[in-house]
C-alpha cells in the first residue's frame, strides 16, 4: 500500500483517481506544520512507498510567511525522507521550477544551478537538501505551471475572467511547460513503483509539459479550446507585479524521464480532457 501526504490539493486529487488500495492523509491527519508528527505516520502505517504531493504553495503569501512555509515545504519532507530511509521504503517527492531564478536562456536539467528569487521556491529547495541529506531510495520530481479540474489553477482563472471581460493583458515573456496534475500523478505513481525494485533511479528529475509556450499563449489556447471570443494582449512581467518574483525561463529538460520509460506529455490534448470535465470544451 502506498501512503499519500495530500488529499485536496490538484495532484492528490488526480492520484486518488489512479490508486485505489492508496491511503491518503488530509491536512486534518497529518500536518505539514508539525513534521514529527507526518514521520510518526509513517512508522505507524508502514507502507510500501510515500508520495509527498503536500506543500505551502501561495507563492505570493510565502513571502510573509516564510518560517510557516519552511517548515511545510523543507522540515516535514525531511522528516519523512528520514523515516522513509529507516524502513527502506521509496520516497517520491513534488517539488518546482521555482527552485531556479530562470536567468537562463535554455531548458534547465535536474543539475542545473539553483537559486530561487522568493520564499516558496527557497522553502522548496530546503526540502530538496533535506531528502537529499537524509539519503532515502527517492526521485525529487520538479514540475511547472500545474493545472487541472480541481482547485484553483491558471486554466482555471482564465475561465472564470472570460464570463465578465472580452480582452485580457497576459503575461508574455516568462517561458514554461503547462502541465497537467493528471500527468503528474501518473508520473509520480511510476517512479514509486520502480524504485521499489530500482534504488539506483533515485534522484532528481524534471517533468513538464510540452511544448513550451508563454502564459498569454497558454491562454489564447486556453480560449480558443473553450470556445471564448477573448482578445489576449501581451505584457511584460513588469506590467502585472507581484509580492515575489517568478522566474523568466521555466523550460525543464525532462529527457532524464526515459529511465522510467516517461516523456513529456502534451498540454494540448490534457487541457482538452481538463475543459471537457469543467463543462467548458467549445
Amino acid at each position: 500500500m502506498m501512503l499519500v501526504f495530500g488529499k485536496t490539493g490538484q495532484v492528490t486529487c488526480e492520484l486518488q483517481l489512479l490508486l485505489q488500495n492508496a491511503c491518503f492523509l488530509s491536512r486534518e491527519e497529518a500536518d505539514l506544520s508539525d513534521p514529527e508528527a507526518c514521520a510518526r505516520l509513517i512508522r505507524e502505517i508502514k507502507p510500501e512507498a510515500v508520495i509527498n504531493a503536500a506543500a505551502y504553495t501561495a507563492v505570493d503569501k510565502a513571502e510573509d510567511n516564510e518560517e510557516l512555509a519552511r517548515t511545510i515545504n523543507g522540515a516535514a519532507p525531511g522528516e519523512m525522507a528520514k523515516v522513509c530511509a529507516e524502513l527502506g521504503i521509496p520516497f517520491v517527492h513534488i517539488s518546482t521550477d521555482y527552485v531556479f531564478d530562470g536567468s537562463c536562456n535554455q531548458p534547465l536539467s535536474p543539475n542545473h544551478a539553483t537559486n530561487p528569487l522568493g520564499a516558496y521556491g527557497r522553502t522548496k529547495l530546503a526540502g530538496e537538501k533535506l531528502i537529499a541529506e537524509a539519503a532515502p531510495v527517492h526521485a525529487i520530481l520538479r514540475t511547472s505551471w500545474v493545472f487541472s479540474s480541481f482547485g484553483n489553477n491558471f486554466v482555471k482563472t482564465m475561465l472564470r475572467l472570460s464570463e465578465t471581460r472580452d480582452t485580457l493583458n497576459v503575461v508574455s515573456d516568462q517561458i514554461g511547460g503547462p502541465t497537467s496534475a493528471r500527468s503528474i500523478a501518473f508520473a509520480a505513481m511510476i517512479m514509486a513503483r520502480q524504485l521499489t525494485n530500482a534504488p539506483d533511479k533515485t534522484g532528481v528529475y524534471h517533468f513538464s509539459g510540452k511544448p513550451d509556450v508563454s502564459w498569454a499563449d497558454f491562454a489564447r489556447v486556453i480560449f480558443a479550446d473553450a470556445g471564448k471570443e477573448m482578445t489576449v494582449n501581451d505584457i511584460p512581467s513588469s506590467e502585472y507585479p507581484t509580492p515575489a518574483e517568478r522566474p523568466m525561463n521555466s523550460r525543464l529538460d525532462c529527457s532524464t524521464l526515459s529511465e522510467f520509460g516517461l516523456s513529456r506529455p502534451d498540454w494540448r490534448a490534457d487541457l482538452k480532457s481538463v475543459l471537457i470535465k469543467l463543462g467548458a470544451k467549445a
